[in-house]
């Protein structure tokens, strides 16, 4: 057996050689595998980026089986890379990472799909992160990072607003003159009288339903935008959402984390500040999100399929609109 000494000396003595091969980013001890099983031997093992046939590799890029009489290894690591925070700026920006319309706070890239007509690359998150919650212009600056992140107007856009989807609101602060009017006498009244109560003008619509909350910005460059979410991979197709489906979702605020579907075709009323709004048709998961997630994508756990948009929650459950309903209301593609 090769104790560590030995393959420390071996290691120090040949590191440089090794790092200079091509296809090297690192090296290291380690035990030994062999067709996957782990040896007790220690070993100079050499991280490469990918790894590769030997019969396929140059002389020169070839690692010797041993070094100094010390067995070495090759393990694939990928392309090593410093992580940067999920609320910082990316660029080219994944799915997963702060986004957010330029008057709002901040929320997350979903993911970038296609224009259906066009097949223009967009980026996709929701209504209330990318159009202020129906209170935005078709292309108003869209920010990454978002404000609440540090993200600039100058220096920071993204994309452009394209199209967003419309929540309609039950309930929500009266436009109605005549209403606001009527509420102001009656709250100076209740003033003059030494009443603490006060009246609220609201504009009540029972009849209103949503399906999503969603939107879609197109980016100023291209390339500045990846196909890829973080640590989910670049996802492929859609599958239809069913109870007890294991699902991940990769976000701003809490990164990747996962779940299983535990209600589908809910209807539930969501407050948005002062305005209340029901949607039908939802999925529901345990918690797997916080204030910031909104716009994450939710993923299959044992594919690359999307099954739906993340867009509100609480302590206890996290909401997500079916994708199948995002995409046709969108007018996009996976």
């Amino acid at each position: 057996m090769t104790d560590i000494q030995a393959a420390t000396r071996a290691k120090v003595s040949h590191t440089d050689r090794l790092l200079a091969k091509p296809n090297v980013v690192g090296v290291g001890i380690a035990r030994k595998h062999r067709e996957g099983r782990r040896l007790d031997d220690v070993c100079v093992v050499a991280l490469v980026r990918r790894k590769l046939p030997r019969a396929g590799l140059e002389a020169q890029a070839v690692v010797p089986a041993e070094v100094d009489g010390v067995p070495t290894d090759v393990v694939e690591v990928g392309d090593l890379k410093a992580f940067v925070a999920r609320t910082e700026r990316w660029r080219p920006a994944p799915g997963g990472v702060s986004v957010g319309h330029y008057l709002i706070t901040a929320g997350t890239l979903g993911a970038v799909v296609r224009d259906r007509d066009s097949g223009a690359r967009l980026i996709l998150s929701n209504n209330h992160v990318l159009a202020n919650g129906n209170n935005a212009s078709s292309e108003d600056p869209i920010l990454q990072p978002g404000t609440a992140d540090g993200g600039r107007e100058e220096s920071d856009t993204l994309a452009l607003l394209e199209r967003f989807a419309p929540i309609a609101y039950s309930l929500e602060p009266a436009t109605c003159g005549l209403a606001r009017g009527v509420a102001d006498l009656a709250n100076l009244l209740a003033q003059w009288m030494g009443s603490k109560h006060r009246l609220q003008a609201i504009r009540a619509d029972p009849s209103a339903v949503n399906r999503v909350d969603a939107a879609v910005a197109r980016p100023l460059d291209e390339a500045a935008v990846s196909d890829d979410i973080l640590d989910i991979g670049r996802v492929v197709g859609t599958l239809a959402p069913t109870l007890g489906l294991r699902v991940r979702k990769s976000g701003r605020t809490t990164g990747l984390t996962s779940g299983e579907i535990t209600v589908i075709e809910a209807t539930v009323d969501v407050g948005y500040d002062d305005r209340l709004a029901r949607f039908e048709g939802q999925i529901l998961t345990g918690p797997m999100s916080e204030p910031g997630d909104s716009g994450s994508l939710l993923v299959a756990a044992d594919s690359l399929q999307a099954v739906g948009l993340l867009f509100a929650g609480s302590a206890q459950t996290t909401i997500y609109n079916p994708i199948a309903e995002v995409l046709s209301a969108l007018a996009v593609a996976i």
